[in-house]
């Protein structure tokens, strides 16, 4: 009888275990990145939001929903938001709400942010990085977000953050992409930029 009790018990466990999802690989961030800039877990974000009944929203509300209701910043209102819509299956990794897919990447480097940013904002200085392509600045906030259309029509979000007196970093999202080829192409593409960008910052 004993033997039988144990085997229930052990197969109860596994079988809560494998249904229990694994929210972190889902979201495609770890629990212990979002916790730390956020205060939670994705399992303590999807119950939130699911009780909230953010699964039927569009992606700007549930946004917006994380920023005022919970006091997150911008930048981890939407990274909690695109999370939380892979984790419900309203889009993959890489890919929009639209059904188009996206590219992101992000680096810190040892350079005061206005030395970041004016590599980004001074035509000058990013040809020494990034050559022979004619984007157009679209809109940008000094130090702080920059909107920039790309030679093919796609578009690149960048978020900058100071980091320390001579630390800082920028978080580069390449949207509107056409399909998860495009995605992978421009991920690889932006970190061989990133790097260059931190040869010329020193």
């Amino acid at each position: 009888m004993q033997k039988t009790g144990e085997a229930y018990t052990t197969a109860r466990a596994h079988l809560v275990q494998t249904q229990t999802p694994n929210y972190a690989k889902l979201a495609g961030l770890s629990d212990a990145s979002i916790k730390a800039k956020t205060g939670c877990t994705w399992e303590r974000w999807t119950h939130a939001l699911d009780y909230a009944g953010a699964h039927k929203w569009p992606h700007r509300a549930i946004a917006e929903y994380v920023h005022e209701k919970y006091k997150v910043g911008d930048w981890w209102a939407q990274t909690v938001t695109v999370g939380y819509e892979r984790i419900k299956g309203l889009r993959a990794i890489g890919q929009r709400r639209d059904g188009s897919f996206e590219a992101a990447k992000s680096k810190t480097f040892a350079a005061p942010l206005g030395k970041l940013y004016r590599a980004w904002s001074s035509a000058r200085t990013r040809a020494q990085w990034l050559p022979d392509v004619a984007l157009a600045v679209r809109s940008a906030t000094p130090r702080k977000y920059m909107r920039i259309t790309w030679p093919d029509g796609t578009s690149v979000q960048l978020g900058f953050l100071k980091k320390g007196v001579r630390k800082s970093a920028v978080a580069v999202q390449h949207t509107k992409l056409p399909d998860r080829a495009a995605a992978t192409k421009m991920k690889a593409f932006w970190e061989e930029r990133l790097a260059a960008l931190g040869a010329v910052l020193g």
